[in-house]
């Protein structure tokens, strides 16, 4: 009995005098995926962590991306950031401008001697998060588009061809007014309206939304997106919301309730949320297609811009454990990671490789218009109406255009009276961002 508790001892010795060996270094990553995105992320986590035995990136859902974003900069502040924050599109300018707290992508890279080839991510996905010369800041991750959602069993109903949709606004006003006709309790909702009815209508249209290339050129800029054709378009909503051809579903993605529960018959939002619409009405009657574009503003859509969100990488934590940080991004873009994040979400896949990869497995045979994405992001090479949007404080300018939006929608206002308002109520933000980054 003594000799066996002396082996123990010893043994227990041995490793108390040996932790460093075995003790995994553990990578803080803060997302704002919930439910099933979140689980997705934990399996790439579990599936990085499996793959080597010297990091653990700990995945920790901290809310919504505001949320998220807000804490990941208190957390900077008192010097406990964690090593990687989901931050979503709109936060970019202000990531940029947060001088000593990001580590770039390209220069981690670089650092931990990880292999990285600019060329492989598909083109509008890099360069929305690159700086004018191409050096990638935040890895992408979560990167979507807006794409056309239809119910085909709502079609139906109305005696229209339920593997057909719109491609131009006409047309889907037409369709979304018979469907209506037919019993539907809805015509058309947009999912992120700013997103996809004020910034994606631009690019889509190769109009403008701010000055100096929508800000790549310098954060002294202008907003413009009070021109005629996105007038005419929210008065168009407006008009329809009177016979519910349009209904307003509330901010971000609160719409996806009157969509996924068979209430309207279109719905334009993130390809991001093609699993889950899929789920919800059922893959055999969910129609998927490119954003309707209006016929008197261009002859062919220009290209849409990115939405989702990227990985920046803080500083503040010992050089050492960025060396995992970089394997755990050379990991998370690696082409069957990509593939599967991108078949099991709807999520644009950021490389070329993995969206090729899918279409080889025959994945958009079996799941038809999951390459829509991609297709529209491609569609022509960006202009500098097209390419994204870099503002400063446009979490703040959103609040702001989605107020004036539900201003139109309550008939408070009319559609130019809003758009003016919004524009200079942002211009005021811009200008305080401006001033404050000098």
């Amino acid at each position: 009995m003594t000799r066996i508790l002396l082996s123990s001892v010893a043994a227990a010795a041995v490793l108390a005098s040996a932790p460093a060996a075995w003790a995994q270094t553990e990578i803080q990553f803060w997302h704002a995926m919930p439910t099933n995105l979140g689980e997705t992320v934990n399996e790439i986590a579990a599936g990085f962590n499996k793959s080597q035995s010297e990091y653990k990136v700990v995945p920790v859902y901290k809310g919504t991306y505001p949320e998220t974003l807000t804490a990941a900069i208190a957390a900077f502040r008192a010097k406990q950031a964690p090593h990687i924050v989901q931050v979503f599109e709109v936060g970019t300018a202000n990531m940029m401008a947060a001088k000593g707290a990001v580590y770039p992508i390209y220069q981690l890279m670089a650092d931990a001697k990880e292999p990285f080839d600019p060329k492989s991510y598909i083109g509008p996905v890099y360069g929305y998060y690159s700086t004018t010369d191409g050096k990638l800041l935040s890895m992408p991750f979560n990167s979507s588009t807006p794409v056309l959602y239809w119910n085909k069993e709502l079609l139906a109903k109305a005696g229209l061809d339920p593997n057909k949709g719109p491609t131009t606004w006409p047309e889907l006003g037409e369709m979304a007014k018979k469907a209506v006709a037919a019993g539907a309790k809805c015509g058309f909702t947009p999912q992120w309206q700013t997103w996809t009815l004020i910034e994606n209508y631009g690019a889509w249209h190769n109009l403008p939304f701010a000055t100096k290339a929508n800000g790549f050129g310098g954060t002294d800029i202008e907003l413009k997106f009070n021109d005629q054709p996105r007038i005419k378009l929210i008065q168009m909503m407006a008009d329809w919301s009177k016979d519910k051809t349009f209904v307003y579903g509330g901010r971000q993605g609160k719409s996806d309730s009157l969509f996924h529960g068979g209430d309207c018959a279109f719905q334009i939002a993130s390809s991001g949320s093609a699993a889950a619409a899929a789920k919800a009405l059922g893959q055999d009657k969910l129609g998927m297609g490119m954003m309707p574009y209006s016929p008197d503003v261009i002859a062919k859509p220009q290209n849409s811009i990115i939405g989702g969100a990227t990985l920046w990488v803080l500083q503040g934590r010992p050089k050492d454990e960025y060396k995992g940080v970089a394997k755990f991004m050379t990991y998370l873009s690696s082409t069957p990671v990509q593939a599967k994040w991108h078949q099991d979400t709807g999520y644009v896949p950021i490389t070329m490789a993995a969206a090729d990869a899918t279409e080889k497995e025959g994945f958009y045979k079996k799941f038809p218009g999951r390459d829509i994405a991609v297709k529209e992001l491609t569609l022509n090479p960006p202009t500098e109406n097209s390419k994204g949007l870099r503002i400063g404080n446009f979490v703040q300018i959103r609040d702001v255009v989605d107020e004036e939006l539900e201003d139109v929608w309550s008939g408070k206002k009319d559609a130019k009276t809003a758009l003016d308002e919004a524009v200079k109520r942002g211009n005021e933000l811009l200008k305080k961002f401006d001033a404050a980054n000098k």
